[in-house]
């Protein structure tokens, strides 16, 4: 593990990631990127956390703005980040990577139930483990599962894998003279409302002094240079370099 810059980290994985080109679901071919990367650096003693969104299956947001209950819309996403976590499981096991999903909301037939310690320990012995079900609670975002996930397992970063190559001051898709941030502090973000993560998530990255690091997962062997410290996409943090 030497050669890694950071020992121990989450991965932030939102569900439209995983739907690759699709418009909906998981693309296969995605899932074995990932897993074929997270082989690679788990292999090497660094402890991997990860937080999947749900977007590409349900969102509770959209479903709330249509009109449907708002807590009922997001238990509904919670739901979906755990058939996310299961197919993710499912990839990295085909790799032989040992790997726990453990849910927000107790369902003990596929996962186990969220449990600070169990999860430190399980990646103490060298699994991945996978954070499902978000907090547990509505009206927070998997955004701020994963900060909240990051520091209670003590991680040194955060992995945000998104599908553009770091943090633009307008969507790089729409605007093609868009300019990339290569570092922000947690204040750039919060008033320049620029879109890392939800405010919940960036300040609670803030008041405990969580770097950010965001990054396009798509291309191949990114993952292991993050985590070497290589300038790979933008990385969040204080004032301080």
């Amino acid at each position: 593990m030497g050669k890694y810059r950071f020992g121990k980290v989450l991965l932030k994985i939102s569900g439209e990631a995983l739907m690759g080109d699709a418009g909906y679901g998981i693309d296969p071919a995605v899932l074995n990127s990932l897993s074929t990367q997270l082989h690679a650096v788990s292999k090497s003693g660094v402890e991997i956390a990860i937080v999947v969104g749900g977007g590409n299956i349900f969102r509770g947001l959209a479903a709330s703005a249509g009109g449907m209950d708002r807590a009922q819309a997001d238990y509904m996403g919670m739901l979906a980040t755990v058939m996310n976590a299961l197919a993710l499981q499912d990839a990295l096991e085909s790799e032989g990577v040992y790997t726990r999903v453990m849910s927000a909301i107790e369902m003990q037939a596929v996962a186990e139930p969220y449990i600070r310690r169990r999860a430190i320990r399980h990646m103490e012995k060298g699994r991945v483990v996978i954070f499902a079900a978000g907090t547990g609670n509505p009206y927070f975002t998997t955004d701020t599962t994963a900060a909240l996930r990051a520091l209670e397992i003590g991680a040194d970063c955060l992995m945000k894998a998104t599908k553009v190559d770091g943090v633009y001051d307008s969507d790089p898709v729409d605007n093609p003279n868009a300019t990339k941030f290569d570092e922000l502090t947690y204040m750039d973000v919060l008033n320049q409302g620029l879109k890392v993560m939800d405010t919940t998530a960036i300040s609670l990255a803030m008041d405990n002094g969580l770097p950010i690091v965001v990054f396009n997962m798509e291309t191949e062997g990114n993952i292991e240079r993050v985590l070497s410290g290589e300038h790979v996409g933008t990385i969040v943090r204080g004032e301080q370099s």
